[in-house]
């Protein structure tokens, strides 16, 4: 029997509290990992889920830096061999998290530079309201807060390989593309904008959130904008044929989901950005029996 990787029965109760407040699939998907590492899974998707937070609070932005400086903290903690200190920001379910993902890092390798990334994605969008980005800058964003969580994840996952991270940087980037196309109009509530630049200039389009939903040009960004991301999905799909096999489930698990929103959105079309999508119980079933995933 394997080293249990929780430090306490408490801590797996509080990781697995905030992965299914988050009210996504993602608790129910990560059921086809074994036990260890569906619990680091956990572990990294409620660190996300906090740190995310944190950037989205109503908040001054000094008390945000010092929150994420705390997890900064917590990170650069957890190669130590003690299990890292609770830290000082108050985060009442820091400690329990930051406890898995010690016993985390060191039983799969988890890369503090990943960790990294993904704080400073949220610091970019604490700290700045994104409108119309430069696409070097996109690229960069959608490295932070999705293809880090990747990288972290196929270490998960159990497959460290460069195939794996190659897996990771397109997956992660197709996930996010197929997100920003989603959250358009959620996104512009809040005047941001995550298209980039260049594509909307191109297309004559304004460099406003509000003013680029209205102009009918926009459909010829968001086609570009979906293009890329099939792109991206065709080619980690490509990368996770190096792959140790039974470590990639859960990535094609989340590309057939996410390449199914993706089909939605086309489909619904590019002039009714408001109208939101989901993929139906139908669908859901249909992929989670492809991929072995148990419902009950």
């Amino acid at each position: 029997m394997s080293t249990p990787l929780l430090a306490s029965p408490g801590d797996l109760t509080e990781v697995q509290r905030i992965v299914r407040g988050a009210g996504t699939s993602f608790y129910r998907g990560m059921r086809i990992l074994p036990r260890d590492r569906r619990a680091a899974m956990y572990a990294i998707y409620a660190f996300c889920r906090l740190v995310d937070d944190i950037a989205d609070e109503p908040a001054p932005v000094e008390s945000k830096r010092c929150r994420l400086d705390g997890w900064r903290t917590r990170i650069d903690a957890l190669e130590q061999a003690d299990t890292p200190a609770a830290g000082a920001d108050g985060d009442a379910s820091a400690p329990a998290v930051a406890r898995v993902l010690h016993r985390a890092q060191q039983r799969f390798g988890l890369r503090r530079a990943d960790f990294h990334a993904v704080i400073d994605g949220m610091q970019t969008d604490a700290e700045t309201v994104v409108v119309a980005p430069a696409l070097d800058a996109l690229d960069l964003y959608c490295d932070q807060v999705a293809s880090a969580v990747g990288r972290l994840s196929v270490r998960a996952f159990g497959d460290a390989s460069p195939a794996a991270d190659e897996v990771a940087h397109h997956l992660g980037r197709a996930l996010q593309l197929t997100n920003i196309l989603r959250d358009l109009a959620e996104d512009a509530a809040r005047g941001r904008l995550y298209l980039p630049r260049e594509w909307l200039t191109g297309a004559g389009v304004e460099l406003d959130a509000r003013a680029a939903l209205a102009n009918p040009r926009l459909a010829e960004v968001c086609e570009t904008v979906a293009d890329a991301a099939r792109e991206h999905f065709g080619r980690a799909t490509a990368a996770m044929a190096r792959c140790d096999p039974q470590a990639m489930r859960p990535a094609r698990l989340m590309a057939a989901t996410y390449a199914a929103v993706l089909g939605r959105l086309e489909r619904r079309g590019w002039r009714r950005v408001g109208e939101g999508v989901s993929v139906p119980a139908w669908q859901k079933l249909a992929i989670a029996m492809r991929f072995g995933l148990r419902l009950a």
